[in-house]
């Protein structure tokens, strides 16, 4: 992964004396030394662990799924986190989800940011009509069935399937900013994760499978995956 500094959108919510406004680019910095995985976890190397008693079993519908080719969904954040424990354990080395800004960095040329919105402070009704707008344009040509590995291409770092149809976890904290005229301290809530891909998302840390219901921002992702970063 590309070490050094560089600017990206924040995640997370944004709010001027109460109203939605857009992130702001923020400065991010990746250090040398780390690398991550040019792919996502496989269906069949979380069945691994799960075999080893080191994951949960996932939920029916999902249980079965043991593809070399395919990308493991039906995951939480918590099982997430549980195979990194275990991959660490079995190899030696130290495996993590990657925070945001690390994923950013990876995602490289595939990475895009959110449009500014309209807004008028006279009336917020033209901000929430731009997001209703923009989800229903996000909601056409979902594709819900996983995909095999590279289905979404390469980027220039040779990882596969950046932003593809699989929404990654990090191991970034939801937060809410003030800011403007009545800037606060960022209320955390680490309950809620951030969930990197085609945009922005972020989903309670328990939740496997979003299309069923869940405490999420904005349309919900169609499936829940992860790939490591590895600390050298």
């Amino acid at each position: 992964m590309p070490s050094g500094e560089f600017t990206y959108q924040a995640a997370g919510e944004f709010l001027d004396r109460g109203r939605p406004v857009d992130a702001p680019r923020v400065q991010g910095r990746v250090e040398p030394g780390r690398a991550i995985m040019r792919r996502q976890v496989s269906q069949a190397e979380y069945a691994r662990c799960v075999q080893a008693g080191a994951c949960k079993r996932l939920d029916k519908g999902f249980r079965d799924l043991n593809s070399p080719d395919l990308p493991a969904v039906g995951v939480s954040w918590a099982d997430a986190t549980a195979y990194a424990a275990w991959l660490s354990r079995e190899t030696g080395q130290r495996w993590r989800l990657p925070v945001y800004a690390e994923w950013v960095r990876a995602a490289a040329d595939r990475y895009r940011e959110e449009g500014a919105l309209p807004s008028d402070p006279a009336d917020p009704a033209v901000r929430w009509l731009a997001e209703y707008e923009r989800e229903i344009a996000r909601s056409r040509g979902r594709i819900k069935a996983t995909q095999p590995f590279g289905h979404f291409g390469v980027n220039a770092l040779g990882l596969s399937d950046m932003g593809g149809n699989v929404w990654e976890w990090t191991d970034t904290c939801f937060a809410s900013h003030s800011v403007g005229a009545l800037p606060l301290a960022p209320r955390e809530n680490c309950g809620v994760r951030i969930l990197a891909g085609a945009h922005i998302a972020a989903m309670a840390d328990f939740i496997r499978d979003p299309r069923n219901g869940a405490c999420s921002i904005g349309l919900p992702p169609a499936n829940l995956g992860f790939r490591l970063v590895r600390e050298d």
